[in-house]
């Protein structure tokens, strides 16, 4: 077969072979022509740049609200940040120089892995659905189940580091998990990414909003008409999602993490010296989920506590809904591309997510056994809704209610950012979101996110079964679905290029050169590398097929539970009794 010449990108009326190639700052975002070897080429050159500089020291300041930047070069001190912003429209980038446009690339790096371990627990730390858990999964397959897929989430931020190191760079910056999809798989992988990354934030909005409804409604002593308290915290959270920037919740959103530890630690000591809370133990507790038997008093008096070994007998849709609580405690990957985009060193991200992960998986583990231990079947979700000493109760709902305020916050200005970046600017060519007009169309998004959120919260009371379907349906994907099969990708047209052969990018002349049909570059890429990495690249396609194994059975089993939980009097839609007043039932 002749050789075939890819042309990425050449600029206008170029009369032969010599014109130069346009170059990255003139080119048009997602951009169809750039391909895969133009993304990698530039991305080993920045690679090695960054091996150069020296890490920035993570300043305490910046935990409680200090500036992060962190200024360790004069290259870094004559950028100008304000071309990234005021210069550098699809009009204007043309003129722009190389220097200035890797300059204001770089500028925008300053994190360090430090602070990045700490934006990693401060997103995913929250374990208090774990001691529910183990509950539904029992002593054995709980802690396994905590100890895998831990290790399994970090392993897919593993692969979301890889990809990452190999194709971001100064000129085309990665700056969100679509990208990703977009550079591996095209325009549908980009697509698919993006809708479930806005899918699963404004479910997790929803999501919180829903928990903390019921905080409300408990720590009203359910005087309030539980449709209305969500209300109370969405506008609340509407109010916090009108702040564009994220830098301006920066002195604020590191307190979560520490009120969490708080409220964990309080749990302990509760759960430790009174009775679970049997009162609302027959919705959101491991024995409504596996074996209401086991929750339902007889002549008054409650079952005593009891633990299993092994995962509860017939008790299937229940553990796996139990899973899926466990799977949100492991998605904060969907925002690891966020966290590199800002790091001046990218490559030292890794230690910072192992480190993360590892504590946060430690957290869970003997968390969720300590409450398992002390409360069995009668453990809940969330945790400090079963305590059973109002005033302690109190205590957790309202300081839990302070971080997930801020938590909220942070979802839907992300999310809406998702949105309006991929559909308003893409499809609707709508202004950048710094503009003027852009605020406007911003500000005008926010009340029908929050509405979304309480509609969500107020049709589906049941906490539990709504986790159950948003792990299921996004969350799963996210984390172990997507991962695996970018990086299959990656990896095939990695592999596939032949430098001995003359393939691959040529910046000089802008042309990428393939010397098969597109079909047989695939092939080849898949069967390229090695054993070893033919043996990776089988494992990646078995571990993407798993996770949507996985997701099928999580919808099942979500789909079950609210049928079952709905079956409950209390448990109804847009309705003013709350699912935790038992006093209510009939």
């Amino acid at each position: 077969m002749g050789e075939k010449a890819q042309t990425s990108a050449w600029a206008h009326d170029a009369p032969d072979d010599d014109a130069l190639a346009i170059k990255p700052q003139a080119r048009k975002p997602y951009d169809p022509d750039v391909t895969f070897e133009e993304y990698h080429h530039y991305a080993k050159l920045t690679r090695a740049e960054q091996l150069t500089l020296e890490p920035p020291v993570l300043n305490v300041r910046t935990l409680f609200g200090g500036s992060s930047k962190a200024k360790t070069s004069a290259e870094d001190e004559s950028a100008d940040p304000a071309l990234t912003a005021k210069n550098y429209t699809r009009e204007n980038r043309a003129n722009i120089t190389d220097e200035d446009w890797t300059n204001a690339s770089r500028a925008m790096r300053t994190a360090s892995a430090g602070a990045c371990f700490y934006l990693i627990t401060t997103d995913v730390l929250g374990p208090w659905g774990s001691g529910f858990a183990m509950g539904t999964l029992g002593w054995g397959p709980g802690i396994a189940f905590y100890l895998s897929f831990g290790f399994m989430a970090g392993y897919s931020g593993y692969l979301i580091y890889r990809m990452y190191l190999g194709l971001d760079s100064y000129q085309f910056p990665v700056k969100n998990y679509g990208d990703l999809g977009y550079r591996t798989m095209g325009a549908p992988g980009r697509h698919v990414a993006n809708v479930s990354q806005a899918l699963s934030l404004v479910m997790l909005t929803g999501q919180i909003t829903l928990q903390f409804g019921l905080n409300i409604s408990q720590a009203s002593r359910f005087r309030l008409c539980y449709a209305a308290c969500p209300v109370v915290f969405a506008c609340v959270g509407l109010a916090l999602t009108q702040i564009r920037t994220l830098k301006t919740y920066g002195w604020i959103a590191n307190l979560g993490v520490w009120l969490n530890v708080a409220i964990l630690l309080v749990t302990v000591g509760v759960i430790a010296s009174s009775p679970p809370n049997y009162a609302i133990a027959t919705l959101g507790s491991a024995g409504s989920a596996v074996d209401r038997a086991s929750i339902m008093p007889v002549d008054g008096v409650y079952p005593p506590v009891t633990h299993y070994s092994a995962a509860p007998t017939g008790g299937l849709v229940g553990s796996i809904n139990g899973m899926m609580t466990g799977v949100l405690a492991y998605t904060g990957a969907q925002l690891f591309v966020e966290f590199m985009a800002e790091m001046r060193r990218p490559m030292d991200f890794l230690k910072a997510m192992w480190g993360a992960q590892t504590f946060i998986c430690c957290v869970y583990l003997v968390y969720g056994c300590i409450v398992y231990k002390l409360q069995g079947q009668y453990a809940f979700n969330p945790s400090y809704q079963g305590v059973s000493i109002y005033a302690w109760q109190t205590v957790g709902n309202m300081v839990t209610l302070i971080s997930a305020l801020i938590c909220a916050g942070l979802y839907a200005n992300i999310g809406i950012k998702v949105v309006y970046n991929n559909i308003f600017i893409d499809l609707f060519n709508a202004p950048p979101i710094g503009t003027k007009p852009g605020k406007i169309i911003y500000a005008s998004i926010v009340p029908v996110w929050w509405a979304i959120a309480w509609v969500i919260a107020a049709a589906i009371p049941d906490f539990f079964g709504f986790v159950s379907v948003m792990s299921a349906s996004v969350l799963v994907n996210l984390t172990y679905g997507f991962p695996p099969l970018f990086a299959l990708c990656f990896d095939i047209q990695k592999n596939a290029i032949r430098q001995d052969q003359g393939e691959g990018f040529n910046p000089q002349t802008g042309q990428t050169t393939r010397k098969d049909s597109a079909w047989k570059h695939w092939v080849r890429g898949f069967f390229s590398g090695g054993m070893r990495q033919v043996a990776l690249n089988i494992w990646h396609a078995v571990y993407f097929l798993g996770a949507l194994v996985m997701c099928g059975l999580g919808m099942y089993a979500a789909v079950e539970g609210l049928i079952e939980a709905f079956k409950l009097p209390r448990l109804s839609s847009f309705s003013c009794q709350s699912p935790l007043n038992l006093s209510a039932q009939p």
